[in-house]
């Protein structure tokens, strides 16, 4: 930590603890819904009812509940330019807070964080970080809630290589967003590190759009990939909604299961059941239901108690055949 920051740090702390004087005792006493009268927009991904949105949105529903303030949802279908242009709108209503995705890096959203910040509206990240603007307004605010992704890619490609005896010389299949560059790309670029580095050959195919919004769109890609390359030993797909759909593209593509390695991110009903059946082998999970809920709490307490912003490593534990029935129903929960 800087100098600078570690001064914008104690001013923060400073200001929360003055303010906590000015109210007295009783503002530290619990209260019911004590974020009530907070404007937030909230973005889950989208789109609407995908598993790792739907997670995330349940995040912000239950925060929503608890704490009280009132909130804007914007499902984005995954698309960077769209999920951009509802962040504009949000900053134009002048809420009191966005939680939301750092997709495409720091130049294209900088400027409206800026914006955000200058305008009294707490802007803070989930999932994908903007690390230069967090270190910019943590003091103010900006926080950080999700795995560190080229580590947790990285972290994933390596535990299944040394799960599936991955050989020098054996192909794999990564399936990802590299092209998003920013927080995001590096999740996919961790993973082709980590097999390059065990002396695979790498076939990669960036998703499409079609496939980022719905999985299935993305089938007849995985088909004509596996025909292509028959002696693919790993595949990997970079993408919740990917891994929630292995089952099916496993069986369009006419593969027995345990016949190819997979390994993805994120836990949901479908994966869950594909690792029963055995087709889905290793899932790193990263707790998107906390990447929900923490953003709403980050920005009631900054905006009510002036504190900083928090930053929150969720990448959890892997989830393989011996420990799924654990962890499927929890993926299973939904908040009304």
């Amino acid at each position: 930590m800087t100098f600078t920051s570690t001064r914008a740090a104690l001013t923060a702390a400073t200001a929360a603890l003055a303010f906590f004087a000015a109210q007295g005792v009783a503002s530290a006493d619990p209260q019911a819904k004590w974020c009530s009268g907070v404007k937030i927009a909230a973005f889950p991904g989208g789109p609407q009812g995908g598993v790792f949105a739907n997670n995330v949105y349940n995040g912000f529903r239950q925060a929503e509940a608890d704490l009280g303030p009132e909130v804007t949802y914007y499902f984005s279908d995954w698309d960077p330019n769209k999920m951009l242009q509802q962040i504009q709108q949000a900053v134009a209503t002048k809420v009191d807070g966005i939680a939301t995705y750092g997709f495409a890096g720091e130049p294209a959203p900088g400027p409206v964080v800026d914006q955000a910040f200058a305008q009294g509206t707490i802007f803070t990240t989930l999932n994908t970080s903007l690390p230069d603007s967090q270190k910019k307004y943590a003091a103010q605010g900006f926080g950080y809630v999700g795995a560190p992704n080229y580590a947790a890619g990285f972290a994933l490609a390596s535990e299944a290589a040394k799960r599936a005896n991955l050989q020098q010389g054996d192909s794999v299949f990564v399936w990802g967003l590299k092209g998003q560059g920013g927080d995001r790309g590096q999740r996919t670029v961790g993973v082709i590190d980590a097999f390059e580095k065990a002396g695979a050959k790498v076939i990669y195919q960036e998703i499409d759009s079609a496939t980022n919004a719905d999985p299935n769109a993305g089938t007849a890609t995985f088909v004509g990939v596996m025909g292509a390359n028959p002696g693919i030993k790993i595949v990997v797909t970079d993408h919740g909604g990917l891994t929630s759909n292995v089952g099916v593209y496993a069986k369009a593509a006419s593969l027995q299961p345990g016949q190819v390695y997979f390994a993805g991110f994120d836990m949901s009903p479908n994966t869950a059941q594909a690792v029963k059946e055995g087709f889905q082998n290793l899932v790193i999970d990263q707790q998107p239901f906390l990447q929900g809920y923490i953003p709403i709490l980050n920005i009631c307490l900054t905006k009510k108690f002036g504190f900083s912003g928090l930053d929150i490593n969720t990448a959890g534990a892997f989830v393989d055949a011996t420990n799924v029935d654990a962890v499927a129903p929890l993926a299973a929960v939904e908040i009304r």
